[in-house]
């Protein structure tokens, strides 16, 4: 009995330690979680935020935009991502920002949590997991290259599902191949966990998750022990590229007459059209992940492998971008994959396993270090999207009063105008002085005439829409300069009978709503 007594303590005693270890990476990334939402903000109507809302919007009210509704329905067509949003705010009964606000901070999480999981396969020590998540953390919004693509949006979108979930499918192949090196075998139940999250990163986004396929792929080969196999296949997956781009490009539709004016709209498309410092974020990655392959002591087999495969899968797509995606080609079907895409894959790697090597060889426990690495790159993001936001609250949550100028205008036009009202703005007004980029239909929830910023980008994508952006260009285009004879002869045939303009444009329009930045004004009739 005595000895039984003595060893159910120790048992006991010896589990909690391992609960313990088990729900510190939970504990972590929750925390990181919330410390993300407080330095890289929320903007729900921001950018390609605004985009997908109207989607979910028409899903659950039929009855809206009932005007250029192609230019809202565009991104439902492929992607589960509107009517799974949509479909969740009907079981819950939660409102539709809210319900956004939830998604966003679990997708934020699951993010945090499998760079986790890939951080604790590619390193073993424990300090170095922490520096990999700790600095993707906070590195969060950042661009990758010139693409147009942040690491993680400041909103929602399908890419913000198809993130955690591209990152699950690589978690499970690095267990699948890690598996099979030990054992020379492939269990069925193995490819659970990467088939799964391929297929709905697929699902919630079919660009982003094809590239991710395209990853897994080059994982796969980037695995091969044996050097100069390795390597061949690494070659052929690069060749492979180029070949499937060739076909495709030779069996690409043909696109509507003007198109070209549409692809030509989007300059990170093209890499004849970067900067010389967008170049730059291109390769120095690629030359950076390299080196920290082959000189960094502290990468596991899986992280040697995560390094390889961004190096190659980089390397594939410049390869194709450079041979064809031109602003003067014949056909922009290749462009319009956008292949440079896959660079948000390669630097989420280059920050996990830069982060983990800063760790290991720099913070080690010191907490001075750390405190001081977190401090200075924290204050730097968050400095970086005060700026980018200046307009709107760091953090707009759900039913908080609007603090943007154009936004408070927007909500002003929702709540008083009727549901099948059809606007004009000006073309480029999402661009404009204190607008913050914010989306006029998501806010507004009414059908507008297309933009050239936001709507230019939709048709770029669907090129069935290019005539009718093509009309509405010719619709609104200078609306805020011209003068109101101008306005009327181009609004009336287009039933236009609401505009939008800058505060400071002249008009003699009745205009209801006016603050500092814009003004909501009648089309008259005649």
């Amino acid at each position: 009995m005595a000895a039984t007594q003595t060893l159910v303590p120790s048992t006991v005693g010896n589990r909690q330690p391992q609960k313990s270890r088990a729900a510190a990476p939970f504990l972590l990334t929750a925390a990181l979680t919330l410390v993300a939402v407080l330095i890289h903000g929320y903007h729900p109507y921001a950018e390609d935020g605004g985009i997908y809302l109207p989607g979910i919007f028409k899903l659950l009210h039929p009855e809206l935009y009932p005007a250029w509704t192609g230019f809202v329905t565009a991104q439902t067509r492929f992607s589960l991502f509107a009517p799974m949003m949509a479909i969740l705010v009907r079981t819950t009964g939660v409102g539709v920002m809210t319900c956004m606000f939830w998604v966003y901070v679990l997708s934020i999480w699951g993010t945090l949590h499998a760079s986790w999981l890939i951080a604790s396969r590619c390193v073993g020590n424990i300090e170095a997991r922490c520096g990999a998540v700790v600095v993707f953390c906070l590195c969060m919004t950042m661009p990758a290259a010139g693409t147009s693509l942040l690491l993680v949006d400041p909103y929602v979108t399908a890419r913000s599902l198809s993130t955690p979930l591209g990152l699950l499918a690589i978690l499970g192949t690095l267990d699948l191949l890690s598996e099979f090196r030990q054992t020379g075998r492939l269990r069925l139940r193995s490819l659970g966990l990467p088939m799964a999250g391929l297929v709905f990163a697929i699902l919630m986004h079919p660009l982003m998750g094809s590239y991710t396929a395209c990853c897994l792929a080059t994982l796969v080969c980037a695995s091969i022990p044996n050097r100069l196999v390795r390597n061949a296949s690494l070659a052929g997956v690069l060749l492979f590229a180029l070949l499937a781009a060739t076909l495709v490009n030779g069996l690409a539709p043909a696109q509507p007459a003007g198109y070209a004016a549409v692809a030509q709209t989007r300059s990170y498309w093209f890499l004849s059209a970067w900067q010389w410092y967008e170049i730059v974020g291109l390769v120095a990655p690629l030359l950076l992940v390299w080196a920290i392959a082959e000189k960094a002591a502290t990468l596991s087999d899986c992280g040697r492998w995560m390094a390889r495969m961004a190096v190659w899968a980089g390397l594939a797509v410049i390869a194709v971008s450079l041979t064809f995606a031109h602003a003067n080609a014949h056909n922009y079907f290749v462009a319009m994959l956008q292949p440079l895409r896959i660079f948000h894959t390669v630097y989420i790697v280059l920050i996990l396993l830069s982060g983990a090597l800063l760790a290991k060889v720099f913070l080690e426990r010191d907490p001075v270090r750390w405190t001081a690495t977190f401090l200075v790159l924290g204050a730097l993001m968050f400095f970086v999207q005060i700026r980018t936001f200046p307009h709107s609250s760091h953090i707009e949550l759900p039913g908080l009063a609007a603090s943007n100028d154009w936004e408070q205008g927007f909500l002003w036009i929702r709540n008083t105008t009727p549901k099948d009202a059809l606007f004009a703005l000006d073309p480029h007004y999402i661009e404009g002085e204190g607008e913050d980029s914010q989306n006029f239909r998501a806010i507004a929830e009414r059908s507008a005439i297309p933009d050239i910023t936001k709507d230019g980008g939709i048709a770029a994508v669907a090129p069935a829409l290019t005539p009718a952006w093509m009309s509405g260009k010719a619709i609104d285009s200078d609306l805020a300069t011209a003068s109101d004879d101008r306005r009327l002869s181009k609004l009336a045939p287009a039933h236009v009978r609401w505009i939008v303009l800058p505060s400071k444009s002249e008009t003699r329009f009745p205009c209801p709503y006016q603050n500092r930045e814009m003004k909501v004004c009648q089309v008259p009739l005649f």
